[in-house]
């Protein structure tokens, strides 16, 4: 079988033959990428030529996250945001702050009284408040944006029985959003979650809208997680659930984009991080390099999408892939650690995938709104 490993553009070239992607949307929505800490901390010189040239929005990938931004309570550890934060201020890109309340990657005292027994719902209510008030108001006026929660809905449209859910019932929701809105009330504000395009998901977010809304609680935004594999989920679906959101008066936002081209061990499971299964070399099959006919179907699949964005301008504020390059994703270690995949738009050797041209191409042959 020919292997081939995901070439195209050499950013490095004299000449450049990729063009900008921020170019290509300018006037339709801001193109982002998220930022590991080497990125943050430009240690990675080949990496920030593409950050800088290529985005005009960013996101911390895991250093904003409540666990490493108040890993005791009380104690606050902010100097990898700040660097974002300041990293992003000076290339002048829209800020995004990811994520105030999420069940995953929360520190444990969150939950827990000095006794190690369950807190009560009004300490809870309190230690919300006061994360988000101390997190919104540091950054107030810098950063733009913020997912204020994060996948509190399963599938089926049930609710996620985090532990914020069980202590506190749906209320956790809009008063993290009052919270977050007192801190900084000109910041948008957006729900974020997978899987979007399930029917059950997308009711359940057009109710969580509506509530909202009915309260005067401001949402500015849906943030669509844009994990996706080859086959799933059909271009249609995606839609429906990007009218479904607009048709409440918020904007769409598409959060986390990336496409795997492996197997997955459970088709089940989504983008859910906590999901964890021992490695298989059979559920590795790409290590030497993409088949060609996987990387046509890759291509396809980005660019099908990117129309998609394009034809709905006018409801999409901004597309972020979750990476910079395949060497930076996420999907080579989850659900299955040691695993090679070739989730995002530059390859392992810094180099534009061919699809790159064809979204650039694509996007800069449409008239801007």
């Amino acid at each position: 079988m020919l292997l081939l490993v995901c070439s195209g553009f050499s950013y490095a070239q004299k000449k450049a033959t990729v063009e900008s992607l921020k170019q290509a949307f300018e006037g339709k929505f801001y193109i982002g990428t998220a930022l590991n800490l080497n990125q943050i901390w430009e240690r990675d010189p080949a990496a920030d030529k593409l950050i800088k040239s290529q985005f005009n929005s960013i996101v911390a990938e895991n250093s904003m996250k409540s666990m490493h931004l108040q890993p005791q309570e009380g104690k606050f550890n902010f100097k990898d945001a700040d660097k974002f934060v300041a990293y992003g201020e000076a290339n002048n890109m829209f800020l995004i702050g990811h994520t105030l309340i999420w069940h995953s990657q929360a520190p444990s005292w969150f939950f827990k009284n000095e006794k190690g027994e369950e807190v009560s719902k009004e300490v809870l209510i309190e230690r919300m408040r006061n994360h988000i008030t101390a997190v919104v108001s540091r950054y107030k006026g810098r950063i733009k944006g913020w997912d204020v929660v994060n996948e509190a809905i399963l599938d089926d449209g049930s609710w996620r029985k985090s532990k914020f859910y069980n202590i506190i019932g749906e209320e956790f929701i809009e008063l993290a959003f009052k919270f977050a809105h007192a801190a900084d009330p000109d910041a948008e504000l957006y729900y974020n979650d997978y899987s979007m395009a399930l029917e059950g998901r997308r009711n359940s977010v057009v109710k969580m809208i509506k509530n909202l809304k009915s309260k005067g609680i401001k949402i500015s935004a849906i943030g669509m997680q844009g994990h996706l594999s080859l086959d799933f989920p059909k271009v249609e679906e995606f839609e429906k659930s990007i009218l479904a959101f607009a048709a409440e008066g918020v904007k769409v936002m598409i959060t986390e984009m990336d496409i795997t081209v492996l197997p997955m061990p459970n088709r089940n499971i989504g983008a859910q991080v906590e999901s964890n299964f021992a490695y298989k070399k059979e559920m590795n099959p790409y290590e030497d390099g993409l088949p060609k006919d996987k990387q046509t179907i890759f291509e396809k699949r980005y660019l099908d999408f990117f129309k998609l964005f394009l034809k709905h301008e006018d409801k999409i504020s901004r597309v972020t892939v979750w990476g910079v390059t395949d060497a930076d994703s996420w999907r080579n270690n989850w659900p299955m650690p040691g695993r090679t995949d070739y989730a995002l738009l530059f390859d392992r050797q810094y180099n534009a995938k061919p699809v790159v041209k064809q979204i650039y191409r694509f996007g800069s042959s449409k008239k801007k709104p």
